[in-house]
């Protein structure tokens, strides 16, 4: 499986499209990369890059883009409201597929030596990649801001480069290199330009919350003298208030930096009752960079359920409902194409598939002088077809009268069927790509020992992978039946019939699935891998049939 690692460098530049244009370059000079989102603040004068690929080709990107901003940003010039200390401000990898934090903190720290040793560039290591609990907060390296550096090198010692503040440390200042989880740069908007109540709700909001202080207004302070502090109402939330000029609106700046544990909507739901204490409104937000699918997917079930309506519904309308209730593009455009990581990582291999082709379409190519696609991936679709039907009936049913009782059965039972109904839909492509990896392997050459030997080894996996895809089909359609018996018992009457033709279609994707992995297994040598996978799928099949059966029975007696 390929290995994907995204890497977000702040550049101290948001104003000058020919510097952004060059580190943009820089980028883009390294093959295997693809950059994602560019996104500058006028205001704010730094510009977030979002770039995505293989550990390797990343760190080398990432190499080239800070010497660039070395070469371009002058940091003795550079003002703005964001808070900075160096021409490349702040470099995290984050994980997204196959790779774990450990692999991106070695990358982060292997990127700062070599940033510290070619470039002469102080580098600090931060969260995952930190040598020391005290040094994993971004904001506890970057306090007091490019300004405080002269003294800081020699205070706090960055981990590579100078500890000496030169003519080339004063041009690039610093930059501060990590591994995280994916950080959402949130902006929330207020209905006012002040800049002393949006930081008041800033202070409310973050983790950390403000230093106590006493009536006369003098510092509390513990027996070591440190000051003490008023924890915030949210974890994972660092924030601070600001104006824009740009949008002529204050706004409370937000990085969530664990949006799983601390949801989007959650965010947006307390700034918004601290504005309402305060005689202000929330008009809006914006997200700076780039944002995961799941948050917004969380955020569009909260506001469904708000509405008490089901959250079983498909993922467009969770993003749309997500998008329109944070009000995202209040102050600037926001396409989900362009901003969800997911979705852009996904563009170029989405022409691709079968599920990207209209409905004659993909008729058309099944009925094409060709293997493939075939009656897998048509029992796929089946599959597929009777999700959507046990999730259209489930939302149906929700708040009607008549059916009260059941009615927190709905939606997750919505939701389960709408998770059934996207992997059906991803196994309709895998079905064919594991036909297509079969006889490719069957095409290798086999003029000697050692070919053949490599292509006997090649068809095998092959042939063991064409049958696991099957299964898992049939497995999709078992899960789906189990979801329609219920919900032909409970859903509501009107559509009934709808249950009835979901049972029909699970049944025949689970029986055509079965035939798929049987031929399949005909491929095989490994005795104990084909029983294994032939008892399992007969296991299957009977549960298949038994609860179809239970469906029409159910539907029979509604409709009689």
């Amino acid at each position: 499986m390929k290995k994907i690692v995204e890497c977000v460098p702040n550049f101290s530049e948001g104003r000058n499209p020919q510097v952004l244009e060059e580190i943009k370059r820089a980028v883009l000079s390294v093959s295997g990369v693809s950059l994602l989102n560019v996104d500058p603040g006028f205001a704010t004068n730094r510009t977030v890059f979002t770039f995505v690929g293989e550990p390797q080709d990343v760190s080398e990107a990432a190499f080239q883009a800070i010497k660039k901003a070395a070469e371009t940003i002058d940091m003795r010039l550079q003002h703005g409201a964001h808070p900075r200390m160096g021409a490349s401000d702040v470099v995290p990898f984050v994980p997204v597929q196959n790779v774990s934090m450990e692999e991106c903190a070695e990358l982060a720290k292997s990127l700062g030596k070599r940033v510290g040793e070619e470039l002469s560039i102080p580098v600090y290591l931060y969260e995952a990649a930190a040598p020391c609990e005290e040094r994993r907060s971004l904001s506890h390296l970057r306090e007091g801001e490019y300004e405080s550096l002269p003294q800081k090198l020699g205070s706090l010692p960055p981990d590579f480069g100078p500890r000496t503040y030169d003519e080339n440390v004063a041009r690039t200042g610093a930059t501060v290199i990590g591994a995280r989880e994916f950080l959402i740069a949130y902006n929330v908007n207020l209905n006012t330009k002040d800049k002393k109540l949006a930081n008041e709700i800033a202070l409310t909001i973050r983790e950390n919350g403000r230093i106590k202080k006493d009536k006369e207004g003098n510092t509390l302070r513990d027996g070591n003298g440190t000051a003490l502090r008023e924890p915030g109402i949210l974890s994972n939330v660092r924030a601070i208030g600001w104006y824009i000029d740009e949008y002529g609106i204050a706004q409370i700046s937000i990085n969530l930096l664990d949006y799983k544990k601390t949801p989007l909507w959650k965010v947006f739901e307390t700034v918004r009752e601290e504005a309402d204490k305060l005689g202000l409104l929330v008009t809006g937000s914006e997200v700076v960079g780039l944002i995961p699918r799941d948050a917004l997917l969380d955020t569009g079930r909260f506001y469904l359920s708000k509405q008490k309506r089901t959250t079983g519904v498909p993922e467009k309308v969770l993003i749309e409902i997500a998008v329109k209730s944070l009000n995202l593009a209040s102050v600037s455009p926001f396409d989900p194409k362009e901003r969800v990581v997911e979705y852009l990582i996904d563009q170029e291999e989405e022409k691709k598939r079968l599920t990207s082709l209209r409905v004659t379409g993909f008729v058309d190519e099944v009925s094409a002088v060709s293997p493939a696609p075939g009656g897998g991936s048509v029992s796929a679709l089946a599959s597929a077809l009777a999700s959507g039907l046990a999730a259209m009936v489930a939302a149906l049913t929700h708040h009607k009268k008549g059916y009260e009782q059941w009615d927190q059965e709905y939606p997750p039972l919505g939701d389960r069927a709408q998770e059934l109904k996207d992997e059906a839909l991803r196994l309709i492509d895998e079905d064919t790509k594991a036909f297509n990896l079969f006889m490719e392997a069957g095409r290798l050459p086999k003029g000697t020992e050692e070919e053949k030997a490599l292509r006997t080894k090649a068809l095998e996996e092959a042939a063991q992978n064409a049958a696991c895809v099957p299964y898992r089909i049939m497995e999709t359609a078992v899960h789906s039946l189990s979801l329609l018996e219920r919900i032909s018992l409970i859903g509501n009457k009107n559509s009934i019939s709808d249950a009835g033709v979901g049972g029909w279609m699970a049944r025949g994707a689970a029986e055509g699935a079965y035939l798929n992995v049987l031929i399949n297994l005909s491929s095989i040598n490994d005795e104990p891998f084909r029983k294994e996978i032939r008892a399992k799928a007969d296991k299957l099949i009977l549960e298949a049939r038994t609860l179809s059966e239970a469906v029409a029975k159910n539907v029979s007696s509604h409709l009689s």
